[in-house]
């Protein structure tokens, strides 16, 4: 009967790791397109919600822009009255993204968005699906940060 060590046992598993990970890519575990993929979604918002510059933020999209925010229209035009609203009510509203993350053709950032300078503001998941590197539907959650909370967590 043949024993096994810990030794064993680690050097599988890091044999193992290694023959999973993807080859290349800007960071461990994310290929060169999904980098890409969150690049251009990060370039879009700081175009479009940041700029406040829709036609600049709209070379990032495909040929068809899904909008699933029931208060929002689809397509560049409804993109475009969204950030027309934004200039003309929140002039200096500011999105501040936390964190990205990326799951194929999924990019999803964590942000904090202040529309009055001095306000908590929201905190929003915005979630993005590319294809051919555009991107073609948006989903987003929303939530007021609160004045207290029930820990000291935060929410970023």
């Amino acid at each position: 009967m043949q024993r096994i060590t810990w030794t064993a046992i680690a050097a599988t598993a890091t044999l193992f790791l290694a023959a999973c990970a993807p080859m290349g890519g800007a960071t461990q575990g994310t290929t060169a397109q999904q980098e890409a993929n969150r690049q251009t979604v990060l370039a879009f918002y700081e175009k479009g919600l940041n700029q406040k510059d829709a036609d600049a933020a709209l070379q990032y999209v495909g040929n068809r822009y899904v909008q699933h925010n029931p208060t929002a229209a689809d397509g560049p035009e409804g993109f475009r009255k969204f950030v027309a609203f934004l200039r003309e009510k929140f002039p200096k509203s500011h999105s501040d993204i936390k964190r990205s993350f990326v799951d194929g053709d999924y990019v999803i950032l964590h942000v904090n968005a202040v529309r009055e300078p001095g306000t908590r503001g929201s905190a929003i998941v915005d979630i993005f699906k590319l294809e051919n590197g555009k991107i073609v539907e948006h989903w987003d959650v929303v939530q007021p940060v609160p004045e207290t909370a029930a820990n000291k967590n935060g929410m970023f």
